[in-house]
């Protein structure tokens, strides 16, 4: 039974409750303390306590005390909601739901357990579970609109439009005087039924809707956009064409009304004069509008090419715009554009020459002759176009006329870093930066260059220019603040080609974790979304929200630390992947040893310097809000990241997301194979197997994966279980049974002969298949004297060779820099 409480002591508790709510944690405390003297069994009273000293970060103690709370009440819904929010804390959303539904048995009434229980519900997708807690709340308050719109909201997303209509049409009913015009709340509402209509498919009835209800909405572009889009798929093209004039005339920049014009005016690609008649029109209308004379040039060809993209361009370089040639270079892709748009930058060039020199350019200013300067430099550095000689000549050219030109600078180092001289575009581009001190695009871009010159410590100074540098932890502790995915990811790679693995996982679970941050903060949108109405931004935030791991950053991080785990995996096992011979040397260990002491020496560095700024700081300047004692790391280093026993699960960890959400990737699947081959999950890595084949069958790696896994299903498919072997026989046919795989990598070899990456892959396979060593060696100098300005396979081939413990590495490795004398990764060491 749980003990009665006096109307003094009933008077504490409330307080208690209250202080909790305001953050005044010790006040609490204290009132706890006071009621748990009287009363030491009060579940409430503990639960309370509970809940603040969670707040005051000690968890493991509060989740003890909520236990004993619970053992003392156990029928008190207060204890089990107390119970449910510390598992929510934790992010153990399963076990919450259960201590919220025990809660709400208990307290059918409760307003608060019922929207905490909603809310846990749709940010774990239980969608029918939401709806049945939408349902009670609207029937607790059926006078609140946002209850009517939230249920319409769960059974949207459960997928069932009709309900979610019908349930919107109601409320709309029972209203006895229309809304005001100015209520932002109904505007949203009605526009949110108006796409659940049009979702369904009904155009005619959206279209018909959005005429009759929405012609008020505040979201005038929305009404806009919509009719037009309705209106072209209902097939009314003269409608749908007014229409889309009429978002053209409203913003003449937005490329896709231009296209949907010409879709429901039934222009195609034949139709080359009519379209560029609608884009002449809206130029001459629009003289300082860039779409309207931009966009022709996609569809243009020969002579109405040459002329377009002529007067384009002397436009743009008259003026001076530097993404000039960021707008063209998709053109790029047509050989015959390509060559035209070069010819046009080099036939400005030379007619701004044969002026006088009396146009002198002022300093700094990209107009004219520099501008043209710098899209040649550019065209040449792009990579369908590529000439780095010639980058380099009309980068100087350029610095001749404009010498504290940025623009220049930072092109000059981007041709440097296509060179392979990662040190030298990391100087040049420095240089950039030190012409503007307070542009933090370049600071940014400056402390890229220098991660991949693997200068990490130099690239974090580089960024505290820009940071919080008087926050505990300096300014690497206000980038994981920040979550500077980018610079994380960078950071990573190159721990790992400094071969600090452990620091280089720690930046991977950096990024992950920051993924998992942004997923979890949508659970503050569940109330805030309803509370102010946006809600077609919010079914499309939870949308996004589902696929939020898709995105590059992620996969790109994801793959850093796959493969950081592979090697651990291998390097536990004694081999170096498929092809190695032995554990890491003496002399390797020795260098790692090493290097895991600068980087200690470069964090403590770090710290006293960002210790040294905070003392610096004004004495009476007042603190930061957020100046309280961080939680102090316990692995800087990420040693005990390195140190899993279970690599393959942990990398397993990184990899499913981009298998569930992004499958066309290739690097993927790749990644996906090595993990499952790994674990001896044969079945999942013949999908990924058979998901790259269908990607590029040509792709070196996954012949090189083929290959491996016909040679495993040899030695191993009679010991697999029958069906799992049934399935492996019908579903793997690139390599027949029968295939000699010696001839196989042969006949690629011979195919792909001009190919550098194709003949390291043969190369790893001729090892794997027990070629003898000096064989494979001999092979892979064939690398050297192909004539590719590509130096990476080169790279791969030298990675291969200090990996077999080759006697040739240094040789090759010396071969390799007089072939491509400017690529950092084959010079000689620079002593410090």
């Amino acid at each position: 039974m749980p003990q009665p409480l006096s109307s003094k002591e009933n008077a504490l508790f409330r307080q208690v409750i209250r202080n909790y709510e305001e953050k005044q944690y010790k006040r609490g405390l204290k009132a706890a303390e006071q009621i748990l003297k009287k009363n030491p069994k009060h579940g409430d009273t503990m639960a309370m306590k509970a809940l603040i000293i969670n707040s005051m970060g000690k968890t493991d103690e509060a989740f003890a005390l909520a236990k004993e709370a619970l053992t003392a009440d156990m029928k008190s819904h207060i204890c089990w909601h107390v119970y449910g929010l510390l598992y929510r804390n934790q992010k153990n959303f399963e076990e919450a739901i259960k201590a919220y539904k025990f809660a709400l048995k208990l307290e059918p009434g409760s307003v608060q357990i019922q929207r905490d229980l909603a809310f846990l519900q749709v940010q774990m997708r239980d969608y029918q579970g939401y709806i049945q807690s939408r349902t009670a709340m609207l029937q607790a308050k059926s006078q609140l609109r946002q209850n009517w719109t939230a249920l319409a909201v769960a059974h949207h997303l459960a997928g069932d439009l009709e309900q979610a209509e019908k349930v919107l049409t109601t409320y709309e009913e029972s209203l006895k005087t229309p809304p005001s015009r100015s209520d932002f709340e109904n505007s949203e509402a009605v526009l949110y039924k108006n796409s659940i209509i049009a979702e369904s498919g009904d155009y005619q009835r959206a279209l018909d809707h959005l005429q009759s209800s929405a012609k008020h909405s505040l979201d005038h572009l929305a009404v806009m956009e919509l009719r037009a889009e309705y209106l072209s798929k209902l097939g009314k093209t003269d409608e749908a064409a007014t229409a889309f004039r009429a978002l053209i005339e409203r913003n003449p920049e937005h490329p896709e009304y231009y296209h949907k014009l010409e879709k429901v005016l039934g222009l195609d690609s034949s139709s080359t004069s009519s379209r560029k008649a609608i884009y002449d029109e809206y130029a001459d209308k629009y003289p300082r509008c860039d779409a309207a004379r931009r966009l022709p040039l996609d569809f243009l060809t020969g002579d109405d090419f040459t002329n377009a993209a002529r007067a384009y361009l002397s436009l743009m370089l008259d003026k001076g715009v530097p993404s000039t040639f960021a707008n063209l270079k998709h053109l790029y892709a047509d050989a015959s554009k390509k060559e035209i748009l070069a010819s046009l930058a080099h036939e400005y060039v030379e007619a701004k020459d044969a002026q006088s020199s009396d146009e002198a350019t002022s300093d700094g200013e990209l107009k004219g002759k520099p501008a043209g300067l710098y899209y040649l430099a550019q065209h040449y550095n792009y990579h369908l176009s590529r000439d780095l000689t010639k980058a380099l000549e009309f980068v100087d050219r350029g610095l001749e006329l404009v010498p504290s030109s940025v623009e220049f600078y930072m092109t000059k180092a981007r041709v440097w870093k296509h060179y392979g001289n990662t040190r030298k575009a990391a100087e040049i581009m420095d240089q950039a930066r030190n012409l503007d001190l307070k542009d933090r695009y370049i600071n940014t871009k400056t402390a890229k260059y220098q991660l991949r010159n693997n200068e990490n410590a130099k690239a974090l100074k580089t960024m505290s220019l820009f940071t919080r540098n008087d926050s505990p932890g300096g300014p690497l502790a206000d980038l994981l603040d920040m979550q500077s995915v980018w610079y994380l990811t960078e950071d990573g790679e190159a721990s790992v080609r400094n071969g600090l693995i452990g620091l280089a996982l720690k930046r991977f679970h950096a990024v992950y974790n920051i993924f998992d941050v942004w997923q979890e903060d949508q659970f503050d949108f569940h109330s805030f979304s309803l509370r102010k109405g946006p809600i077609r931004a919010y079914i499309d935030t939870i949308r996004w929200e589902d696929r939020l791991r898709e995105h590059p950053f992620y996969t790109r991080a994801a793959l850093g630390a796959i493969a950081a785990y592979l090697g651990l995996h291998d390097s536990k096992l004694g081999t170096n992947g498929v092809n190695g011979e032995s554990k890491a040397s003496a002399e390797e260990e020795a260098e790692k040893k090493k290097a895991l002491k600068k980087a200690k020496k470069e964090a403590q560095k770090a710290e006293r310097e960002a210790a040294e700024q905070a003392a610096k700081q004004d004495p009476n300047k007042p603190k930061s809000a957020t100046s309280e004692t961080p939680k102090k790391d316990d692995d800087p280093l990420g040693l005990k990241l390195a140190s899993t026993e279970q690599p393959l699960v942990e990398a397993t960890k990184f990899l499913l997301p981009i298998i569930q959400l992004t499958p066309k990737n290739i690097d993927g699947q790749i990644a996906g194979f090595e993990v499952y081959i790994r674990r001896g999950k044969y079945l999942l890595a013949l999908n990924c197997l058979n998901a790259a084949l269908a990607l590029d069958a040509t792709n070196p790696v996954v012949h090189e994966q083929a290959v491996r896994f016909r040679k495993e299903m040899d030695e191993k498919l009679s010991t697999l279980p029958v069906k799992v072997a049934d399935v492996i026989r019908s579903d793997f046919t690139a390599i027949d049974e029968s295939t000699d795989l010696k001839t196989y990598n042969a006949d690629m070899l011979a195919k792909y002969e001009d190919s550098a990456p194709h003949l390291v892959s043969g190369v790893k396979v001729q090892k794997l298949l027990g070629e003898d060593l000096k064989v494979c060696e001999g092979n892979l100098q064939k690398v050297l004297s192909m004539k590719t300005s590509d130096w990476e396979p080169a790279a791969e081939a030298l990675g291969l060779l200090f990996q077999w413990r080759s006697s040739e590495a240094e040789a090759f490795k010396k071969a390799a820099h007089e072939t491509w004398p400017e690529v950092t990764l084959f010079s000689p060491p620079v002593s410090s």
